[in-house]
């Protein structure tokens, strides 16, 4: 089924099973629309009804499953409103993080960052979307935390937990990474220079390309979104 194995999830069984549901449905593994069906998702998982009832209703909380009775439990399509919800509470909690980053970074962590980056780049020779994906989100979260708030990088995951399977649409779009990676290295340099309203609007410049590059896929898609 494409689900990841538990063992590679922590917490109390009903969590490493949402933990697999979860990726598989952030990473476009189950596609918007895909009909869950307990059984199989038991039997590839190994494990009872009973957790993987538990990982459905968390899932149904955060909207990311549709439980329709006497019809079944889908995964949620995509909505654009919860989209430019999100993107616009990501937005400004990273607008206001990097201004703060940027006057007070290390010389350590500009050597993380830059490490970030070459990955990234090796990422992109290899055409590894998933592990560029995974580099990208934390480099944002290694910003994050450089701010010194321990909750942020919670709250920006929650603003941002229904655009992380939009953005997957839009990095295997051509040139996309490429650029992404550009804008990335754009973010590094106001950084370096500790320059906070460069470091600012470089940010604004890379976060505003999501809506820009979904919009038309959600108009050629339409089965993967919900009409808001």
């Amino acid at each position: 089924m494409g689900l990841k194995p538990l063992g590679r999830f922590t917490g109390s069984l009903a969590q490493r099973v949402y933990g697999s549901l979860k990726e598989a449905i952030l990473s476009l593994t189950f596609a918007p629309g895909d009909i869950l069906r307990k059984t199989e998702i038991c039997a590839a998982l190994g494990v009872s009804r009973s957790p993987v009832a538990e990982a459905v209703a968390r899932l149904q909380a955060e909207n990311l499953v549709t439980v329709v009775p006497q019809a079944g439990t889908y995964v949620a399509r995509l909505s654009m409103r919860e989209v430019r919800e999100g993107a616009f509470l990501r937005e400004a909690l990273e607008l206001a993080a990097i201004e703060v980053v940027a006057q007070k970074i290390t010389e350590p962590q500009l050597v993380e960052l830059r490490r970030n980056l070459r990955v990234q780049a090796a990422h992109i020779a290899d055409h590894d979307f998933a592990g560029f994906y995974q580099t990208d989100a934390e480099m944002h979260e290694l910003i994050l935390s450089y701010t010194g708030f321990k909750r942020l990088s919670l709250l920006a995951e929650s603003a941002w937990v229904h655009v992380n399977r939009a953005r997957r649409l839009i990095l295997p779009s051509p040139g996309r990474v490429e650029q992404t990676l550009e804008e990335h290295k754009t973010i590094l340099m106001a950084l370096e220079a500790r320059d906070p309203a460069a470091a600012r609007a470089a940010v604004q410049v890379h976060l505003g390309q999501l809506l820009t590059l979904l919009e038309p896929i959600a108009t050629a898609q339409p089965n993967l979104f919900d009409a808001d």
